[in-house]
């Protein structure tokens, strides 16, 4: 059994979707980040970054105690090496899913979250915030249909890069947007959302996502204020 330790934000998704494709048992233990859950003792003990998702498998593979594992990219490929799926084993394989699940976590996610930010939830507009990052989106969208133009997914079989970059494409029309613009993208997108797993992980706890719009000035201090010393 996994405990999951989540809210529904893309990199909650992530590992939702993995898990559903994995048919792994698993319960739901809701951070709610807009409360500062995420800063309680207990939670600290398993993800002392202060963010979620993270997970405790009770049934580790090596048959000892259970394991902890925070970070988005480390849970799915914790999982998907237990599991043996969507993360190949020979090293050519491997080493393709590693570099698109990595460039993912080091590009597409950070530059999409503050593409969210200056767009949608910062107090003032900033026009070179919105241009920059919307811009640099674009970008990393145009390397994903680069990339999609001889292959269906990102490492050529559907794996854990996939489900990695899925979620942060996901809100596309908030980042400014337009998939049209991308139709290899588009292919992927729609292919990848068509998948029942997919679809499941997708709408786990969908009911307490608030979508776009100021925030409480609590909310921000929370989310958007948080220094080495609070």
């Amino acid at each position: 059994m996994i405990d999951l330790y989540y809210w529904p934000t893309p990199n909650g998704w992530k590992v939702t979707i993995l898990l559903e494709e994995l048919d792994i048992p698993y319960t739901v233990h809701e951070v709610n980040i807009g409360k500062g859950e995420q800063f309680e003792p207990d939670f600290l003990k398993i993800a002392p970054n202060n963010r979620m998702p993270a997970i405790i498998d009770h049934d580790p593979k090596d048959g000892g105690e259970p394991i902890s594992v925070f970070e988005s990219a480390a849970i799915m490929t914790y999982l998907a090496e237990k599991e043996g799926k969507f993360l190949p084993e020979d090293v050519r394989g491997r080493t393709e899913v590693n570099q698109w699940l990595y460039w993912q976590m080091g590009g597409l996610g950070p530059m999409a979250g503050q593409a969210h930010h200056f767009r949608h939830y910062a107090p003032e507009q900033v026009p070179y915030g919105i241009d920059r990052y919307t811009n640099e989106v674009n970008r990393l969208y145009g390397v994903m249909n680069k990339r999609l133009e001889d292959r269906k997914f990102l490492a050529g079989e559907y794996s854990i890069a996939d489900m990695a970059a899925w979620p942060w494409v996901s809100p596309w029309e908030r980042q400014g947007q337009q998939l049209s613009d991308f139709p290899n993208l588009k292919r992927w997108f729609e292919t990848i959302e068509a998948r029942p797993a997919v679809q499941k992980g997708f709408h786990v706890k969908r009911e307490l996502r608030k979508e776009g719009g100021p925030r409480s000035e609590e909310e921000r201090k929370i989310l958007f204020g948080q220094t080495a010393r609070k």
